[in-house]
């Protein structure tokens, strides 16, 4: 199980892939994939308005469409949003014309800024021309929570061990990953409060800052 991606991984993927935001300050970047959904969205929503985090949901074009009201909501708490695909094909396992479609159909939804690739599967060719339009956000840190193999406490280890100053964190809102994200969530969010870092949506003006 890897939580953290590989090197050889983010030396092979150009630099226009975001595996963390460059900052100076103590700041963590929570995400969420394959949402909207209902109750579990809104629970997720209800958490973060508790401690007053900020995230970033990456979206399903067809739960968009499902649930345009959660969605709605996501926005109206403060959070961002990304492209998430339509209906979460991967991205080398599809013909290309096919994918770039999902992806667009996705995209007339709503004017993302950010998208995210199913799986985190991406080939160098598909960054360059998705990068043209797009601040393509992978990940630091892979919860795990998905894997029903994966007990919630040890979800909740994989996030806070693997976290800091920067970190972009994978969680999901959808059911097979409920269990281990309730319980993960807060205890990670309170964790990382209390050793005064802040929860952030990422935009891409962040993204271009340069931290050296």
């Amino acid at each position: 199980m890897i939580v953290t991606p590989p090197f050889f991984l983010r030396w092979m993927l150009p630099e226009a892939v975001h595996w963390n935001v460059p900052t100076h300050e103590k700041k963590i970047f929570l995400t969420f994939d394959d949402g909207p959904t209902t109750d579990i969205t809104y629970e997720i929503l209800s958490i973060l308005k508790n401690y007053n985090a900020r995230a970033t949901f990456f979206c399903v074009g067809e739960n968009i469409i499902k649930h345009p009201k959660v969605f709605q909501a996501i926005l109206a708490q403060g959070h961002n949003v990304g492209n998430h695909t339509h209906n979460h094909p991967d991205g080398l396992k599809n013909s290309i014309d096919f994918y770039y479609d999902n992806i667009e159909k996705c995209q007339k939804l709503h004017p993302f800024q950010l998208f995210r690739p199913p799986y985190g599967h991406i080939s160098p060719l598909q960054v360059k021309y998705l990068s043209k339009q797009y601040s393509i956000i992978l990940w630091s840190v892979l919860s795990y929570d998905f894997r029903p193999e994966i007990s919630p406490r040890k979800c909740l280890k994989n996030v806070l061990e693997y976290s800091g100053q920067g970190s972009i964190v994978v969680f999901h809102d959808l059911s097979k990953a409920y269990s281990n994200m309730i319980f993960a969530l807060p205890r990670f969010i309170e964790h990382f409060l209390l050793k005064g870092y802040a929860f952030e949506a990422i935009y891409p003006e962040a993204l271009a800052s340069k931290v050296g």
